[in-house]
């Protein structure tokens, strides 16, 4: 890959090499990882129960291969966040993407369950060093609307790949279950590219940290990235609800061809992509105005989605949510990440992933569980949907009271 035109706003990070699309490209691409690990095994998991069906607490242990990397990345990322601090960025991202390989593609020769499971933990080891890596990559490198224009690209090439790794699931589990983790293995051209053309950042010498006071440069502002990560943890759950739960409001009334599932679903992974690519355009307005209508969007897309009666109706409801799911997920991001320094970037990066995964891990549990109390599924997002227009609203008159309250003082 040649090296490309420098990117206006990116900067020089190691002697006069400067961040340009081809290192931009190689991150985002990497970034799409987590997302071959959450959706690539879903349509071969009835193939899975079925080879294993001998196997004590099958039903519970495929389910559990799937959602396990998430759970991981949730625990290890603030921990991802601090090694990438002590012992630099590349070298754990290479690391990284050979595990990832290594452990993905284990399954091909597993031949016990409980095995399975544990080499999936291991994608989830993996998954957390690669997204804190990458992430933290990108904040070095870039600053300004271009930071800011490729955070958002981030959940636009994860929300498009999501919809290619549903695909390439299914065809490959028509071969059969074990196929698709050949996929894994793609990772080793990444870790490839990686060494080649990404270069461990230095810590900058001028204008590329934050503005003095918004952190601390010597301690870790633990207290500054609190709210960020709480409303970031209830954002994983607002994100991945239309995800989740769209083929089930679907089955609710009357669909059951898996193509016509699917092509709703693609619909909105579009929409949350075109939410994600408008963040460039709109993140001058900045965390005080987005905020709620990330939310807001969120919150009404779910309720529409919830009390359709008609495929039309749910379509619309999830498209809406998706589109402000993919303005969320960049704006809250931004909102944690761009107060650090240098040398606390990697650990706040960690942090507010961990967020987002665990709240990715908590949402189909959650609502379940608020289902059933609630008498049903419509009424456990309604109750989600309320939240999220709710807690928009909220945050933004919280950090307006603050700003006024500094102000004054």
């Amino acid at each position: 890959m040649p090296d490309s035109t420098p990117v206006a706003a990116g900067h020089a990070t190691s002697g006069t090499r400067t961040a340009g699309r081809s290192q931009a490209v190689i991150l985002l691409f990497a970034s799409c990882l987590s997302v071959l690990g959450a959706v690539l095994l879903a349509p071969v998991l009835p193939r899975m129960q079925q080879a294993f069906a001998s196997t004590p607490g099958v039903e519970v242990l495929v389910p559990i291969a799937l959602t396990v990397p998430a759970l991981v990345i949730g625990l290890l990322s603030p921990f991802a966040g601090a090694v990438v601090d002590r012992f630099g960025r590349k070298r754990l991202l290479v690391g990284a993407l050979i595990g990832y390989a290594l452990f993905g593609t284990a399954p091909l020769w597993l031949d016990a369950l409980p095995l399975i499971v544990a080499s999936r933990a291991g994608v989830g080891v993996a998954e957390a060093a690669i997204m804190t890596c990458c992430t933290t990559l990108i904040a070095d490198y870039f600053s300004g609307r271009d930071r800011d224009r490729y955070l958002g690209l981030q959940t636009v090439f994860t929300s498009l790949s999501a919809v290619l790794f549903f695909g390439l699931g299914g065809a490959l589990g028509d071969v059969g279950w074990r196929a698709p983790f050949w996929l894994y293995a793609t990772s080793l051209v990444l870790a490839v590219l990686v060494a080649l053309f990404v270069w461990q950042p230095e810590r900058p010498a001028d204008g590329h940290e934050p503005a003095p006071g918004a952190a601390d440069a010597g301690a870790f502002p633990w207290r500054l990235l609190a709210v960020p990560c709480a409303v970031t943890l209830f954002g994983g759950i607002v994100f991945y609800a239309p995800i989740v739960e769209l083929p089930f409001v679907l089955s609710g009334i009357g669909v059951t061809s898996t193509a016509a599932i699917g092509q709703v679903s693609a619909v909105a992974a579009v929409a949350t992509a075109a939410g994600a690519i408008s963040f460039a355009r709109v993140a001058r307005l900045g965390t005080r105005v987005l905020l709620p209508v990330a939310f807001g969007l969120a919150g009404l897309g779910l309720i529409g989605m919830a009390a359709g009666s008609s495929v039309v109706v749910v379509a619309a409801g999830a498209t809406v949510a998706s589109a402000g799911t993919g303005l969320l997920l960049p704006t809250l991001l931004t909102w944690a990440i761009s107060p650090l320094h240098f040398a606390q970037r990697g650990r706040g990066t960690g942090l507010w992933t961990a967020a987002f995964f665990i709240g990715q891990f908590v949402c189909p549990l959650g609502i379940l569980a608020a289902g059933g109390a609630l008498g049903g599924l419509s009424a456990a997002l309604v109750l989600l949907g309320a939240a999220s227009v709710v807690s928009g609203a909220a945050v933004t008159a919280a950090m307006t009271a603050r700003r006024g309250a500094q102000a004054a003082g």
